[in-house]
């Protein structure tokens, strides 16, 4: 059995989406978090994807939360030193600034605030030599335009009709043999990689299922957490089953989506994910949750490394050919598998169709048999049914969102088996099993706008396959 996520190499290093003011924190604070998504999104923009400084500033550097913008816009240009591919950016008289440094096939990692540009040196660059080389096109044997849908997504591209507000950069939809269309803005290619934001927490799903598969966990066991196991600590109960579900009970402020901390503070993922306290009992309430998706990944890792393995989750991405992608960590290399993976369409797209396959990748079996239903079934609490303005809530899997019979009045096109990964402005895998297709869209929606309808989206793909 090959080994997908337990490696040879380790990462080793020196262990020493928006803003939200929240009254601990101070204006000093606030202003370097600001200075760190500056200088880690600029590193990633640069040397993970490739793209100009224009580029940069127009789209990652733009459209995000109100209460972030005017603080972005009022930090001096990086300063950017490509030779040691490290980024810095000033934010303070009497601090040093914000540091961003590139490493390899981890992207780019933040230095804590107040780490020094030096300090960069101390972290390891992560390069393999993986045997698993794919093609651009790999697994795709045919590439035939398909004229309805390839028309459909030049439509898509610019129409309000998809979101008066959205900026799509990429548009694909491909089956297992075929990328049946796929469509770019001016200045993107197939190689152009975007971060996944919230998309990622799907791929940690894989990894889960990677390691599950090579049966190092049980998902209805209690989540080894090391922090967690004194004999009083209640936490000990939480299964990774509940983590997966986002129904670990913890607390993760009154929204879970803003772990700022971690984003763009420099944060550990052992420091603030780890240290939440319970507020509602395990399995019992569902809460959208990046700290539940961090803890997934910390719990798999510490249950390999416990039985004297080594945790590397490149070993997965590289069989599916996603060479393209990078898995981005803290400075204690903790995967952050909740946001923070840089990747592009046709990487995704191969996700998908790993999951179209029944987690079967070259007649090798990567994922459990069942896992596909596993994480696409809704099993624990779910969402709310509706939004505020009526429209459906998907429903919810393991680390899957589910577009199932809660859509059926409203889009009754979308078959009910349909599930996805979304993420932050606009990012989409969509998996549809029953036509045996994924659909994959990129974007930059800017905060507080009308964001690309996704779910209007598939249903005319659907209707333009038959």
């Amino acid at each position: 059995m090959i080994r997908k996520i337990l490696g040879s190499v380790v990462l080793l290093a020196v262990s020493a989406g928006a803003l939200q003011a929240q009254s601990e924190e101070t204006k000093a604070t606030l202003r370097a978090y600001a200075a760190g998504y500056k200088a880690a999104f600029t590193c990633s923009g640069l040397f993970n994807a490739g793209k100009t400084l224009g580029q940069i500033k127009a789209h990652e550097l733009t459209g995000v939360y109100p209460n972030v913008q005017p603080i972005l816009d009022s930090l001096p240009d990086a300063v950017i030193n490509y030779d040691k591919k490290i980024v810095s950016v000033k934010y303070s008289d009497t601090m040093p600034p914000r540091i961003s440094t590139y490493r390899g096939l981890a992207g780019c990692t933040q230095l804590p605030v107040g780490a020094l540009t030096n300090d960069a040196a101390k972290l390891n660059v992560v390069e393999r030599g993986y045997r698993y080389q794919r093609s651009s096109i790999y697994p795709w044997v045919a590439t035939k335009t398909h004229e309805r849908l390839q028309k459909l997504l030049d439509k898509a591209q610019n129409s309000p009709e998809f979101g008066k507000d959205a900026l799509t950069t990429a548009l694909l939809v491909a089956s297992p043999t075929e990328l049946l269309a796929e469509h770019y803005i001016d200045g993107f290619t197939p190689h152009t990689s975007q971060r996944t934001w919230s998309v990622a927490k799907s791929i940690a799903a894989t990894a889960v299922g990677v390691v599950v598969q090579d049966g190092h966990v049980d998902v209805k066991s209690p989540a080894t957490i090391a922090a967690w196991q004194n004999t009083l600590d209640p936490r000990r109960a939480i299964t990774l089953e509940n983590i997966l579900h986002m129904a670990s009970g913890l607390d993760s402020n009154r929204r879970g989506n803003r772990t700022d901390r971690v984003y763009m503070g420099g944060g550990l993922v052992t420091d603030t994910a780890t240290e939440a306290a319970l507020e509602a009992l395990p399995g019992k309430r569902w809460k959208y949750a990046n700290n539940d998706t961090m803890l997934a990944i910390r719990a798999i890792r510490e249950a390999v490394e416990t039985k004297g393995l080594l945790f590397d989750p490149f070993q997965f991405t590289h069989l599916l050919g996603m060479t393209d992608t990078r898995l981005e960590t803290d400075w204690e290399d903790n995967f952050i598998f909740s946001s923070q993976v840089w990747t592009t369409s046709r990487d995704l797209a191969r996700l998908g169709i790993l999951y179209l396959q029944d987690g079967v990748w070259e007649g090798e079996r990567i994922l459990p048999e069942g896992w596909v239903k596993y994480v696409s079934s809704p099993l624990g609490p779910q969402p709310p049914l509706q939004r505020r303005n009526g429209d459906p809530v998907p429903g919810y899997g393991a680390q899957w969102w589910l577009y199932n019979e809660r859509f059926k009045d409203t889009y009754p096109g979308i078959p009910h088996d349909t599930f996805a990964a979304r993420g932050n402005r606009g990012q989409y895998l969509v998996i549809v099993p029953s036509k045996s297709i994924v659909i994959v869209r990129r974007g930059y929606d800017p905060a507080g706008g009308e964001g690309f309808k996704l779910a209007k989206f598939i249903e005319d793909v659907v209707a333009a396959l038959e």
